[in-house]
């Protein structure tokens, strides 16, 4: 049974091992970093550092065999504790394909509507992750018809907005 628990500053070298390569780590971060690949102090500086630190609630899911993922809850817009909105979503590498991106969505929707008190949570994602994307659709997430241009490279990817109200999770 995956449980969330609060994130430790000595998660941070396991969840930036998770990150195989720089398309994975825009998956997870888009433009979040500067620079890749990113060290555990850099991540954990992030999290003490950036502006809006004190209203982000970070969580590391595990399990009995272990850590298993990472997720970030957040209130976005100063002011405004009626919508949160998760990020830095990450599953261990090994544990992808079981479900356990579901799993450690229903259960940030879980804290951010009945701890949080939310009653709308966000999320985005892009077109290209569709693995990510499948997940966030099946766990009750709809497509907001909102969608943000991001270039990667020579691409262009679609960052597609997301969002789950209380009572339709």
């Amino acid at each position: 049974m995956l449980r969330l628990r609060p994130y430790r500053k000595s998660d941070a070298g396991i969840i930036v091992g998770w990150i195989e390569n720089e398309r994975i780590f825009r998956y997870w971060c888009a433009d979040r970093f500067d620079n890749y690949p990113i060290t555990a102090d850099d991540l954990n500086d992030q999290y003490e550092n950036s502006p809006g630190a004190e209203d982000v609630f970070h969580f590391t899911a595990y399990d009995e065999k272990g850590i298993a993922g990472h997720v970030n809850i957040r209130f976005p817009e100063p002011g405004n504790i009626d919508t949160v909105r998760l990020g830095y979503v990450i599953i261990s590498p090994e544990r992808r394909g079981c479900g356990l991106g579901k799993e450690m969505t229903g259960l940030a929707l879980r804290y951010a509507f009945d701890i949080m008190k939310a009653g709308k949570v966000t999320i985005g994602v892009f077109d290209e992750n569709e693995p990510a994307l499948h997940c966030y659709l099946s766990s009750g997430f709809k497509d907001t018809g909102k969608i943000n241009d991001f270039c990667y490279f020579n691409e262009k990817w679609k960052c597609r907005e997301l969002e789950i109200v209380k009572g339709a999770e």
